[in-house]
């Protein structure tokens, strides 16, 4: 598989972890995983429930301790120095953080207390990130009066109040309808677009293809693969060009000669393994020119996330054996600052 460069250095890392391990009891949780996510961009934690995701964020952000493991953040020695890793980050929980019984300014307001910020930069710092996300005329309203898009967006301000530069967003979805959701990732791109990284946790696979810079399928305490999602999407088989007929003869005659398809006789569809590129599909056009035979219609259809997800996290065998062409390893809010798919 044909993967990005990632940085060998932990200099361009805004986040670096080498065998990280967590286990609670008898139960291992991360099992000696190994993470790489440069500065200013996008990377997204992608498992089935349990898999660990939130543990992998909780220790990262400083929350609970590692059992085993060099972990790196924002240039820190996670172990070494942990108060100056919480100086440069910020985390947005699976849980709102949000106080519904105060207004959203005074939810603002009481981060910016906790960062330790004079009266006039709190009120300052709080006035501008609540014009940012859109919140100016609400913030006289108690937050308990927001929908779950407005409390998701004062969430997420209020982690920006102490201007980290490593932000951590736990299932930051989760709950929102699609306007809501269509928002928070234009949020988020414009958070990487300003410098900041972000390691991203989702369930929504949609998600993690449109916004991370790279992902990493996190199964059984282990990244069973990592890559881009085009890298990812390559891994699984079942691509294929599509073709549907509407005269019974020109499709006999397709059948014939095309023996690598697979035909569907009430359908009258063909159906040919492709990995979807260009020169393959060129390849059908041509033949199908060549021998004077026309398809009503032609659709391409490649393995998406969903597939990815499927086959990496289900079937225990399957993952192994696919993850080995892969770029595989081997193995709340909280003031951390103090706070059929056609292509």
């Amino acid at each position: 598989m044909t993967t990005t460069t990632t940085p060998k250095t932990s200099h361009s890392l805004a986040i670096a972890a080498r065998g990280l391990r967590k286990s609670y009891g008898d139960k291992t949780v991360l099992d000696g995983i190994d993470l790489a996510v440069p500065a200013g961009t996008v990377f997204s934690l992608l498992g089935p429930n349990g898999a660990g995701k939130t543990t992998a964020v909780k220790i990262l952000s400083t929350l609970i301790s590692a059992d085993a493991g060099e972990l790196r953040v924002g240039g820190y020695d996670l172990a070494a120095d942990p108060q100056a890793v919480r100086a440069a980050i910020g985390v947005t929980g699976q849980f709102s953080a949000v106080d519904g019984l105060i207004t959203g300014e005074e939810n603002m307001l009481l981060m910016a207390d906790l960062h330790h910020l004079s009266r006039s930069e709190g009120r300052r710092t709080a006035a501008e990130l609540l014009e940012r996300f859109d919140l100016t005329e609400a913030a006289k309203k108690p937050a308990s009066t927001y929908s779950g898009g407005m409390k998701r967006r004062l969430d997420i301000a209020m982690t920006l109040v102490g201007s980290p530069r490593i932000i951590f967003l736990d299932e930051p979805t989760t709950g929102l309808d699609p306007r809501a959701r269509h928002t928070m990732w234009q949020i988020i791109r414009d958070l990487v677009t300003g410098g900041v990284t972000v390691f991203l946790t989702t369930q929504y696979l949609e998600e993690a293809d449109e916004l991370a810079d790279r992902i990493a399928v996190l199964s059984n305490g282990r990244i069973a693969a990592e890559g881009t999602a085009e890298e990812l999407k390559r891994l699984i088989p079942g691509g294929h060009v599509r073709l549907r007929f509407t005269d019974p003869a020109a499709y006999q005659g397709a059948a014939t000669a095309l023996r690598e398809a697979t035909g569907d006789d009430e359908a009258l569809t063909l159906q040919i393994p492709s990995g979807g590129s260009q020169r393959e599909l060129r390849s059908i056009l041509d033949w199908l020119d060549t021998a004077g035979i026309e398809a009503d219609e032609l659709t391409v259809h490649t393995p998406d996330l969903d597939d990815v997800f499927f086959a990496l996290t289900g079937d225990t065998d399957t993952t192994s054996s696919t993850a080995g062409t892969a770029n595989t390893t081997n193995n709340a809010n909280v003031p951390t600052q103090s706070k059929e798919n056609a292509r």
